[in-house]
């Protein structure tokens, strides 16, 4: 009786990323949205107030990106495809 080992590969990005638990949602600045539909879109989706979604907007804005949620990789994928649907840039770190 033979036992067959099979091998699997991994990157070190693989590696590295499967042994992270908390990952971060990141907004980017773009020249496309308004400040209006970001704001919007932080309350709708993310339940931020207004105040604080314009803050995310305005440092987004100064800073060219700021880290909006953090969870679990699969919880930020689903945050990002939804905004990305809205037509914000964003991704998961």
């Amino acid at each position: 009786m033979s036992t067959e080992t099979k091998e699997e590969t991994f990157t070190l990005e693989e590696i590295l990323t499967s042994l992270k638990t908390i990952h971060r949602l990141i907004l980017w600045n773009d020249d496309v949205n308004t400040f209006d539909h970001v704001i919007h879109c932080m309350m709708k989706y993310l339940d931020y107030s207004e105040s604080q979604a314009e803050k995310i907007a305005w440092e987004v804005h100064n800073k060219g990106k700021c880290a909006v949620l953090e969870g679990s990789f699969t919880e930020m994928e689903v945050y990002r495809k939804i905004l990305q649907q809205e037509g914000l840039t964003v991704s998961v770190d």
